[in-house]
């Protein structure tokens, strides 16, 4: 019997012919079809509005909603980002419509966008993001002032001025004159507006998927029709008699600024809301389909684009719009057909609902579009400003645009701007003193050559033949003050004199004494408790050069100056613009402040500007991070000599005793006040923080607290054993009472980690294994097995995807079992009664450096990822 197989048949190309081109079809994903229909709900009302609020045809908010969407949302290079009309250009279209007339404003939108055209071209869209977020923020800020004080005429029943000042100065006669039906519309908008968003429930959270916006003005436009309101209405006129482009009029001039101001406000809107949608998506939870970032000078030239059509088709100028781009990535939008399918909405709705919308009333709109001003006064944006010392800037930018326009006031902003970076670069102080023979010049802030002349009289303070630290504590300095330093430096040691030049940089300090080689640590080494040995048989760490602010004082020829030996163990680079130091004992934080010199008996002091951070770990010598600009100290092999030994010799040279050698002479002072503190009035941690032994948990690293923050239990498998099961070992339940009942911690944190060997060894032991010490302890770990094998049970998991493995599995069922044995504890129960105690669970991605916190209950256990970024600001 012969056996033969059955083979297809291939249709093969002929030879030399070109392959099949392969059989495209368009699919839309049901996560863009979902997205798009929320953006549309948001879309539709707000462009009315901001069309209402521009004096503007009302067509003309949904042609600028319509064209943003296909257009700019198929030529533009950020995705996911959805334009239109925007609230941040409200005040200039309504200025160009009052001063040049309707149709001329649509002409000066089409050069605006040609003009855009001709940057992307240019490829300078990342030069836009180099304007201060200050000034940015500031006009922001004034157009919200300016559109809220504008609408609210509207809101209580009657017409608003041009001008702000004539705002102000008609409200009182405008209160006298109320218009109760529109006032009443206009409060049952704001007060949904509000509320909608606070549902309590589980009925809030899906009333919730719908728009506040939409809400808010269906339920008034229902209200007032069942009621019978006379009041102004939306009145959509016959697209037939929609007014197009013109030929602009005017003074050549004055159409000039107007076409530069429409082109600065929708670029910079448009490229600042790209890179916050960059963030957004990067923040989402789970595999999310990839989503590629933002081509800038695309997404100008797409913006471009956008404005051309809607200006020549009579639409309101388009710029990326905050509101509906956040909307579209919270919905899931994967692509940019969600941004483009919303336009199709706006199109059927524009064409086919218009008796529907001829029903919203006008109070209802202003009322949306006043709240959308008031938050365009950003709390977040003014406390930013406020910690980075430009408030300043933004008042003044703010104020300019309210009382004189946005091109002035942008002006002025600028102008504060770089004044106030002028200030700060050239405001250096420059001191001499004397200490034990040492004249010491400390130079704070940037050497320029506006500070040579001072530089120049402090230095020669110093007497000949005398030994003098010049400490520079800052990030820059000129070719003018390098060449004045070193020919200082050079002369002062051909006359019998020493100088060490210390900075935020320990790299090589230069002494007559002798010149140490060069130890070449990569920045990251002493997170691994690196040791460096010097080649010179100096015992110690240097400390490797830093990122971004530690990257030493750089000089017109590349090199940053020689900053000198290091002894024992300096800090090396850790975070931005500082070092990591190692630190010893229990959980020790930041501490922020100056970092004083080291004052150790045969060690250099090497100092950094600004403010220092120390953060420690709770075992052994964990490195922890000194972010700011602080820089090792080392003993240098002189004074070894003279002494006959340092402290790390004497001791053998034991890792240890290095570490603790360099947290006093490094560490010890940034904290020494807030554990002085502690000491005075003991500790009160707000939370017990209950995790495994593994060495690569830094507690107070992922949990950025400080001395006296946490209260931390370590075992191994962070194991929570049953009242009573402990059999001899009390350890974990006596500090769960003490926690809960002495120190009147408010939580406790469960947390579980990746790559866990006890949850390894969990699930490789055998019958008999517990006869060792660990193994007996491991047995409390068996609930944990048990309940993941129980398919009655729903799987903890992590958002977005599944468990990696069966160890990954285990380690977050464990974090689950653990918290319920800690339900069992008396302590925690009593607690848990009277409302004062909360328990989290956690699960730390090591290889991620990712944190998962336990949002589910009732069975649906689910870790949710941590975002790390700022989302996007509520403006339209």
């Amino acid at each position: 019997m012969s056996a033969c197989v059955h083979t297809r048949p291939h249709h093969l190309p002929q030879p030399h012919s070109p392959p099949p081109a392969p059989h495209r079809r368009f699919r839309i994903a049901g996560a863009d079809l979902s997205a798009s229909i929320a953006v549309f709900l948001i879309a539709l009302p707000l462009s009315l509005g901001i069309a209402l609020a521009t004096s503007a045809p009302l067509q003309a908010g949904l042609v600028a909603a319509a064209v943003g969407g296909l257009v700019a949302g198929r030529l533009g290079g950020s995705p996911l980002q959805v334009s239109g009309p925007a609230a941040g250009l409200t005040v200039v279209t309504a200025d160009l419509i009052h001063r040049y007339g309707w149709r001329t404003t649509c002409a000066i939108t089409v050069l605006a966008g040609l003009a855009q055209l001709g940057l992307g071209c240019l490829r300078v869209a990342r030069t836009a993001l180099a304007v201060s977020p200050a000034v940015v923020h500031g006009m922001l800020a004034g157009i919200g002032v300016t559109i809220a004080v504008s609408q609210l005429h509207v809101v209580l029943g009657g017409t608003p001025q041009s001008e702000v000042i004539d705002n102000i100065l008609a409200l009182p006669a405008q209160l006298i004159g109320l218009h109760p039906a529109a006032v009443s519309m206009s409060a049952l908008t704001l007060i949904v507006l509000l509320a909608w968003p606070r549902l309590p429930g589980r009925p809030g959270r899906l009333l919730r998927r719908i728009p506040a916006a939409l809400v808010a003005v269906t339920g008034a436009t229902v209200t007032a029709s069942l009621a019978g309101l006379i009041l102004p209405k939306v009145d959509l006129p016959s697209w037939g008699s929609h007014a197009l482009a013109g030929l602009p009029e005017g003074p050549v001039l004055g159409l000039a600024a107007a076409v530069f101001t429409t082109t600065l406000v929708c670029s910079v809107q448009s490229l600042l809301g790209a890179v916050a949608v960059d963030k957004m998506v990067a923040a989402r939870p789970g595999p999310e389909p990839r989503v590629g970032r933002s081509d800038l000078d695309r997404e100008l030239l797409g913006q471009g684009a956008a404005n051309i059509a809607s200006g020549a088709l009579g639409g309101l100028p388009v710029a990326g719009v905050a509101v509906r781009s956040s909307a579209n990535v919270r919905s899931g939008a994967v692509s940019r057909n969600s941004t483009m399918l919303h336009s199709v909405f706006v199109v059927v709705a524009a064409l086919l609902m218009v008796p529907v919308l001829d029903l919203i009333p006008l109070a209802s709109l202003a009322a949306l579009v006043m709240a959308v001003g008031i938050q365009m006064v950003s709390l977040h944006h003014i406390r930013t400003v406020t910690r980075h010392r430009e408030v300043l800037v933004y008042a003044v930018t703010t104020l300019g645009v309210v009382f004189l326009g946005v091109l002035e006031g942008v002006a002025l902003g600028v102008a504060v701007a770089v004044a106030v970076a002028m200030h700060r670069l050239a405001r250096t102080r420059i001191t001499h003193e004397e200490k034990g023979g040492v004249h010491l010049v400390h130079v704070r802030g940037q050497l320029t050559f506006l500070a040579v002349p001072r530089l120049s009289r402090a230095l020669h303070l110093v007497p000949q033949g005398a030994h003098a630290v010049v400490e520079l504590d800052g990030s820059f300095m000129d070719h003018a003050a390098y060449e004045s330093l070193q020919d200082w430096q050079t002369s002062h040691t051909a006359q019998g004199g020493t100088t060490e030049l210390t900075g935020c940089r320990t790299g090589l300090r230069t002494s007559e004494r002798t010149a140490s080689a060069e130890c070449h640590c990569r920045p990251w080494t002493p997170w691994r408790n690196h040791q460096c040995a010097m080649p010179s048989g100096g015992q110690g760490l240097r400390s490797g050069p830093s990122g971004d602010g530690a990257s030493g004082q750089r000089t017109p020829d590349g090199t940053g100056l020689p900053n000198g030996e290091t002894g024992a163990q300096g800090s090396g680079g850790g975070g931005e613009g500082g070092g990591a130091g190692v630190d010893t004992g229990s959980d020790s934080g930041p501490s922020t402040g100056p970092v004083p010199a080291a004052s150790v008996p045969g060690t250099s002091p090497a100092l950094g500007p600004g403010t220092g951070s120390a953060s420690g770990s709770d075992q052994g010598t964990h490195s922890g991070p000194s972010t700011g600009a602080g820089a090792g100290a080392g003993a240098n092999p002189d004074a070894r000599s003279s002494t006959g030994t340092n402290a790390a010799d004497s001791l053998g040279g034991h890792e240890l005793a290095r570490g603790i050698s360099a947290f006093q002479r490094n560490t010890a002072p940034l904290v020494r006040d807030e554990l002085a503190r502690l000491a005075r009035e003991g500790q009160r941690p707000s939370q017990l923080f209950l995790t495994c032994a593994d060495s690569r948990l830094v507690t107070s690293m992922i949990t950025s607290s400080g001395p006296g923050d946490l209260f931390v239990v370590r075992n191994v498998g962070n194991l929570v054993p049953l009242p009573g099961e402990e059999k001899g070992d009390d350890s974990v339940a006596a500090a769960i009472e003490y926690a809960v009942d002495v120190l009147k911690v408010r939580s406790i944190t469960v947390c579980g980690h990746s790559g866990c060997g006890a949850m390894q060894a969990l699930l490789n032991s055998a019958p008999g294994d517990g006869q060792t010490p660990l193994g007996r302890w491991l047995r409390h770990g068996q609930p944990s097995l048990e309940r993941m094998a129980d398919d009655s049970r729903p799987w903890a998991r992590l958002a977005g995807r599944p468990a990696a493995d069966a160890a990954e599995q285990l380690c977050l069922t464990n974090v689950v079992q653990q918290l319920e044995h800690l339900h069992a504890h008396d302590s925690v129960a009593r607690a848990r009664a009277n409302g004062s105690l909360e328990l989290h669970g956690m699960y730390f991605h090591v290889g991620e450096a990712q944190a998962y916190l336990l949002g589910g209950a009732g069975g649906n256990e689910v870790f949710q990822h941590v975002p790390g970024t700022e989302e996007l600001p509520s403006l339209a």
